[in-house]
């Protein structure tokens, strides 16, 4: 981007902060929609949030052992245990043993392939939404909404550690 922000001493404009206030604004109600469309998704499956969440990030990174996922999601490895069991027991991920491991304890969480697809069904009216506003932007625009994505998501992840329970 060639354009510098015009500011007083190293104070942004009037005008950046009011642009930066809205994007914030937005970010927060993209939030909202998002996770009501979670909800509503995880309400037409019988999932909790929290399983669904799991899913994702099932769907996202592959197969993890239980403890890599509740870091991962956030959660404690008491309430993963719950989560694991619901999964599980309605036909969502497997645990297999881990054969590589020296602790034959081990296990990997997978999600089971069939199952992912009615998740996938689900969020293909959301999909289709988004392949058509993003046609209406130039690839070097995408790139650019790309990388600032990835920035917020980061910052995301850096305040949700900061946040973390001991």
């Amino acid at each position: 981007m060639d354009s510098v922000r015009p500011s007083v001493e190293g104070v942004p404009d009037r005008g950046h902060r009011r642009a930066t206030v809205a994007v914030k604004g937005s970010l927060r109600a993209l939030q909202s929609q998002l996770a009501l469309l979670g909800h509503r998704v995880g309400s037409r499956l019988k999932l909790r949030d929290v399983d669904l969440d799991c899913l994702e990030v099932l769907a996202l990174q592959g197969p993890l052992s239980p403890s890599a996922l509740a870091r991962r999601a956030g959660l404690h490895p008491a309430t993963m245990t719950g989560v694991l069991d619901r999964l599980q027991r309605d036909g969502w991920v497997v645990r297999e043993r881990d054969p590589q491991a020296a602790d034959r304890r081990a296990v990997t969480v997978r999600a089971v392939p069939g199952r992912t697809a009615e998740v996938f069904r689900l969020y293909a009216g959301m999909n289709a939404a988004l392949d058509a506003v993003c046609a209406d932007y130039t690839e070097e625009e995408l790139t650019l909404l790309t990388g600032f994505l990835r920035r917020v998501t980061d910052e995301g992840a850096t305040a949700a550690e900061g946040l973390t329970a001991d």
